[in-house]
This record gives structure tokens, C-alpha cells and sequence, in this order.
């Protein structure tokens, strides 16, 4: 019992170690010519160039959990996981610039497609020094929330936008998205009874408050406790964890639940008051006693206006009005892979396709900057039939430079 709590307590603390980690990493290195302001109450940051190639990069960022205070510009959002800044590599590459906070935060995605298109229409009066023109290409890209955004966006508005890159965002189906974070919880009060407070569509605000404090600590240990629980868990709800990283299946338990604590009140009242999330004839497979885990599992039934409201406001179409490239990790566990192949089924019946680079390896959005610029220039590609000029500058390393020839060799940017 002793090591077993040594264990446990070894691990937590590695947890609070990494968290602080990120914190004190979470901001980004800014090009000097980047400005703050506002815009119809959203911030607004804009980066130019030293010699501006006349396009235009937006960067759409992901879910930022309500607070009560005025929406900021996630900063730590602003960079990659290997510490790379975006800002700084699109302005190394001649482009300039912008990304706004959205007026709102919380589930952003109507707001976020219609303040990006303000933001555009406001980038010759509001950069600094002012452009000389018009830019002439303007490419939108974005990050999990900002991924179904930016997919909206090129369907919708291609007056606004050239093109987009939408990276980990759930751009299949936004319902079934849902559905997984729901399922993830509800399987994991059967599994783990009692340990979170409320339920999967009603989880109390005290959580959230004592989330980092008193639960990650408690599930922590529970799953160190019932390993072959967590298994279970992870098997029924599909949730991809890295099977040669073990505590990859802890972190992604952690990060599911995080969604389901933190933004289930804000999708309800953003939908009405209405709960989204239906398991009411789901059947559950993959546990030591499925006969069991149907009969007592937590069941919810869904409000037929916050489905319709999903139906008509929040999911894809498919009918892209521009190009769209997708980046998106084949193990990605808060986001699954499985909504490329939905959206390139969405896409076939208007002829459409759309260029997905799979990406194999476990994570979030956990994207390396090579990949990111093969995504990027495969836009450029679709929307200009040019290269992506000197990418390979702006990259770090030589180890980088060689990953981005290799891959831009592979899709079919260099000969």
C-alpha cells in the first residue's frame, strides 16, 4: 500500500510539475511588429512583415473556457508544441498576420466565423503601418474549435477567404463530437461511481473550481487503483491513448473529462437551455459485462431544439465554396480522427475534396511546425499554384528543414 501510494503521489506530482511547465511556456515569442487592439469587442492582434508578400494568414483559435470577463486572445495558442511561434513563422514567410480573441468565449463558433470576416474587412485600417493594398490572398487557419470554424468559414464565405487549413477540429460531425465527450462521462461514472461530482449534462460549477486541486488528484488515483477499470473505459469509449506511452491512457481520460466539466453549461445555454447529449439507445461494447454496463449506465435523452439548433447552425456541409486542407493526429483523443473520413463523405457528393494530411501520432492538435507548413503550403499550392516560398528559413532546426523536405517531397511540393 505504501509504494502503491508513493506511486500515486509520484505521479500527480509529475502531472503539477508538467501543468506548471506548460504554464511557464504558454506565451508565445511575438514578432516586434505585432499589434494590439479591439474590434466590436473582441481583441485583436496583427503581425506584418518586414517585406509583406500581399497575402493574408487568420489564425482561428480553439475552445477557451468561459471565465466572466472579457474575451483575450489565448496567447499560449500561439504557438506550437515544440515552443514554435505562428506568428513568427508566417511573418518570416512574408504574410501577414491576424487573429482576434472572438466576441465570446465558450462554444465561439457562430461568433468566431463572423468576427473573423470583420477582422478582415477591417485589416487595411486597423494594421499598422497600414498596408498599401488590398491583400490579395487571405487564408484562414485554425485550431480544434477553430477548425470547425475555419471549415464554416471556407463554405460559407468565400468572399472573405481564399482558402482554409483546418487542423484537429470537428468538422465531421459536430453532434457526435458531443456525443463522445457525454459517452466518455457517463462511462466513466459507471466505472468509477461518485468520484465527480453531478452528471454528464450537469456537471456543478464547483468542479471546474476545484478541478486542478481535488479531482485531477482523485481520478488520478482511482485509475492508478483500477487499471484494468480505466482499460475498460478507454475500450468502450473509443478514446485513443498512446499504447507505448502508458500514462497517455490517464491523459486522456483527464483531457475528455476536461470537456465535459468545463463546457457542458456553456454548450447548454448557448443552445437554448436545451441539453444536446443522447444516449438514450446507445449500445455499449468492450467491458468485462456489457449486459451489465447497458443496464445501469447513466441514460440521457436529448431536447429536440438544441438538436435542430446543432443541425442548422454548427455542422458542416460539405459543400466547400474554396479549397480546405486538414491537418489531424490519427490518435488525437479529444478530437477523434474519425471526423476526416465523415467530412470527406459530406464532401464527395458535390464533387468536392478535400486534402487531408493524417498525422500518426498520439495528441491534441500536437502538430510539429514542418507539418504545419506542408499543410500551409499545400493551401498556397491549391489557391495560387505556386510553392510555398522559403519555409524552410523560418524552421528551427535542421532536423525540421529535413522533416519538411521529406514530407513536401511526399505530397508533392518539391521535386
Amino acid at each position: 500500500m505504501k509504494r502503491r501510494a508513493a506511486v500515486c503521489g509520484a505521479i500527480v506530482l509529475g502531472l503539477a510539475l508538467a501543468s506548471a511547465a506548460l504554464a511557464t511556456a504558454s506565451t508565445p515569442v511575438l514578432p516586434d511588429s505585432c499589434k494590439g487592439g479591439s474590434l466590436d469587442g473582441a481583441q485583436t492582434l496583427i503581425c506584418m512583415p518586414k517585406a509583406w508578400n500581399g497575402d493574408l494568414v487568420v489564425f482561428a483559435h480553439g475552445y477557451v473556457a468561459p471565465t466572466g470577463r472579457p474575451p483575450v486572445i489565448p496567447l499560449d495558442q500561439l504557438q506550437l508544441p515544440d515552443g514554435t511561434s505562428i506568428p513568427a513563422v508566417v511573418t518570416g514567410l512574408g504574410f501577414a498576420f491576424a487573429t482576434t480573441s472572438y466576441s465570446v468565449d465558450g462554444l465561439a463558433i457562430l461568433e468566431g466565423v463572423g468576427d473573423l470576416e470583420k477582422l478582415v474587412r477591417a485589416f487595411p485600417a486597423i494594421a499598422d503601418p497600414p498596408p498599401d493594398r488590398l491583400p490579395d490572398h487571405v487564408y484562414l487557419v485554425g485550431a480544434s474549435e477553430g477548425g470547425l470554424v475555419t471549415t464554416l468559414a471556407v463554405e460559407q464565405a468565400p468572399e472573405a477567404f481564399s482558402g482554409g487549413l483546418a487542423t484537429c477540429g470537428p468538422i465531421g460531425d459536430f453532434r457526435r463530437q458531443i456525443d463522445y465527450v457525454g459517452d466518455f462521462r457517463v462511462l466513466f461514472d459507471y466505472f468509477f461511481p461518485r468520484l465527480i461530482a453531478g452528471d454528464a449534462i450537469d456537471p456543478p460549477e464547483v468542479t471546474q473550481q476545484q478541478w486542478d486541486t481535488t479531482y485531477v488528484p482523485r481520478i488520478t488515483a482511482a485509475f492508478l487503483r483500477h487499471p484494468a477499470r480505466l482499460d475498460q473505459l478507454l475500450r468502450v469509449a473509443r478514446a485513443p491513448y498512446d499504447p507505448n506511452e502508458p500514462q497517455t491512457k490517464i491523459e486522456t481520460a483527464l483531457g475528455v473529462l476536461w470537456y465535459n466539466v468545463f463546457a457542458t453549461a456553456d454548450l447548454k445555454a448557448k443552445l437554448g437551455d436545451e441539453n444536446p447529449y443522447d444516449n438514450s439507445r446507445r449500445l455499449y461494447l468492450g467491458s468485462g459485462n456489457d449486459f451489465r454496463l447497458n443496464l445501469l449506465v447513466d441514460r440521457f435523452h436529448a431536447d429536440e431544439g438544441a438538436l435542430a439548433t446543432i443541425q442548422k447552425d454548427y455542422q458542416t456541409s460539405g459543400r466547400l465554396a474554396g479549397p480546405l486542407v486538414t491537418l489531424h493526429t490519427t490518435a488525437d483523443p479529444i478530437v477523434p480522427y474519425w471526423h476526416e473520413p465523415l467530412y470527406t463523405l459530406k464532401a464527395l457528393p458535390s464533387g468536392l475534396l478535400h486534402a487531408n494530411l493524417p498525422v500518426f501520432r498520439y495528441g491534441h492538435c500536437s502538430f510539429r511546425a514542418e507539418e504545419a507548413l506542408v499543410g500551409l503550403g499545400l493551401l498556397v499550392l491549391e489557391v495560387e499554384g505556386r510553392e510555398l516560398l522559403n519555409a524552410e528559413r523560418v524552421l528551427p532546426t535542421s532536423a525540421a528543414r529535413r522533416r519538411y523536405r521529406s514530407l513536401a517531397r511526399m505530397n508533392g511540393l518539391q521535386r
